[in-house]
């Protein structure tokens, strides 16, 4: 399989930030959903917040990476017989889906950035992530209310993920099982794909 896209699917660069993107984000949001409900003494609860971020930071620099490698490698085209209102929501759902891989990390980098407390992100144990620096140096008073509403901003984001990643796999599906058209295998590794449309 050829690393960039064709007309007829998505190569191999594009399926492998596609999957692992998508296992990272998924992960992320089923973790995030877990320790939420944790209480402030848990034990656990820092590490677990650590490896949120060190998730979130891989997804927003893969995610970055992904933008371009699409920029430059135009995708496969949606079939010709494909209804105009579904192209115009599978056009919808990709951009969002891309908006929202990006600024759910980035917001949860400028929250951490902000907040009063100001514990380190270190990411994987590797090493320590900058916080941003305009947000950090906010005087202490300033940081407390910036940060509870990018924490809001974070939470909706990552609700209107959820959301949208079942439509994208519902969406997935309906062209499998309903339209029995090949849009699917086009993101997936191994796969023969006979036709555009």
């Amino acid at each position: 399989m050829q690393s960039g896209n064709t007309l007829l699917r998505y190569g191999s660069v594009a399926i492998l930030l596609h999957w692992l993107i998508a296992a990272l984000v998924i992960a992320n949001l089923c973790l995030g959903e877990y320790f939420g409900d944790l209480p402030k003494s848990d034990p656990q609860l820092f590490a677990l917040v650590q490896i949120h971020k060190s998730i979130g930071l891989t997804v927003l620099v893969l995610s970055i990476f992904r933008l371009g490698w699409r920029l430059l490698n135009p995708v496969p085209p949606l079939p010709s017989a494909m209804p105009k209102s579904l192209r115009a929501l599978a056009l919808t759902t990709h951009v969002l889906l891309y908006f929202l891989i990006i600024g759910i990390p980035l917001s949860g980098w400028a929250m951490v950035s902000a907040s009063p407390i100001g514990l380190p992100t270190l990411y994987f144990g590797l090493f320590q992530w900058p916080h941003l620096p305009i947000l950090a140096h906010l005087p202490r008073a300033q940081k407390s209310p910036l940060s509870h509403e990018l924490m809001a901003v974070h939470a909706t984001l990552a609700t209107s993920a959820i959301v949208l990643v079942i439509v994208h796999v519902a969406g997935a599906l309906y062209h499998q099982f309903i339209r029995r058209d090949e849009i699917l295998k086009r993101m997936l590794p191994g796969t023969r794909v006979k036709r555009v449309a």
